[in-house]
């Protein structure tokens, strides 16, 4: 009987990871065609906010420089892609309520193809929401003023920070008791990160204490990198001294990483450990 090296069993099992987690990935893409409210509201929430702070605050907010359009555009694709890294923790609480996780549970499969999975879902779900953010924002008058390549590496810097908190998202929904309480705490942690940055209005604008937390609010530091690299930086206001906005692009992939080495391996300890409650 001929032995598998380890190589070969690695390759194996590789291979079932990966196909496991398609196949999980693939039941939330299926779940999102079939409930199509999901997707509706995907693609609805980005155009009004769109259009609420172009049309609504431009009028009234002054960018020295550049023009409130420009400015904003950064903050709502940060706002947006945040927001909607909630999707896995609800849908984690959801599945916990109806007994799916313990189905999953009692499957062959692997405790993290679940999890990657669901965070696949999100994934997808922020990719549609920037291709409508962006195309919206063509309309109205914004526009990207650097290299394809730089465009491009903005918005993948923007999922792949939704990605990171889709995992801390899938760590609360485990941890909660119920799906309504996802709700709740998803916005006292995404709240204050997202207002209180430099998404909206110049961080050198806010109250001494609210501008030393907007400087070293990772979000801020996300709004600078896609603001930067979309070529959208006012030129005359000026950019906080601050290491984390000085060097944004670094900053948000050093917390990146972090988020994934720390909340990956706490998510699939998380998974094989809870139970219908």
């Amino acid at each position: 009987m001929t032995v598998d090296t380890p190589q070969q069993q690695y390759r194996a099992s590789l291979a079932t990871w990966l196909n496991d987690g398609w196949i999980t990935t693939r039941r939330n893409l299926i779940k999102i065609k079939r409930v199509p409210d999901i997707l509706v509201f995907t693609t609805l929430q980005p155009i009004m906010f769109v259009l609420l702070f172009t049309y609504v605050y431009a009028g009234v907010i002054d960018i020295p420089g550049s023009t409130y359009t420009e400015f904003i555009m950064a903050g709502i694709f940060a706002q947006t892609v945040v927001f909607g890294s909630t999707y896995s923790g609800s849908a984690m609480a959801n599945d916990l309520k109806d007994g799916i996780i313990d189905r999953f549970r009692t499957l062959p499969m692997s405790p993290s193809s679940v999890l990657v999975g669901r965070t696949n879902g999100d994934l997808l779900i922020n990719t549609i929401s920037m291709v409508v953010m962006m195309a919206t924002g063509f309309i109205v008058g914004w526009r990207i003023r650097s290299s394809i390549f730089e465009a491009v590496a903005a918005v993948a810097l923007l999922l792949l920070f939704a990605y990171a908190l889709s995992w801390v998202m899938a760590f609360i929904g485990m941890s909660v008791r119920s799906p309504e309480v996802i709700n709740n705490v998803s916005f006292l942690i995404l709240f204050p990160l997202t207002f209180l940055s430099n998404a909206f209005v110049p961080s050198d604008t806010l109250p001494t204490p609210l501008r030393i937390f907007a400087e070293y609010n990772p979000v801020s530091a996300l709004v600078q990198a896609a603001r930067e690299l979309f070529g959208n930086v006012p030129a005359e206001a000026p950019v906080s001294d601050v290491w984390t906005q000085q060097h944004p692009v670094i900053t948000v992939l050093a917390g990146i990483a972090i988020v994934l080495i720390i909340f990956v391996p706490a998510s699939i300890r998380k998974f094989r450990k809870i139970s219908t409650r």
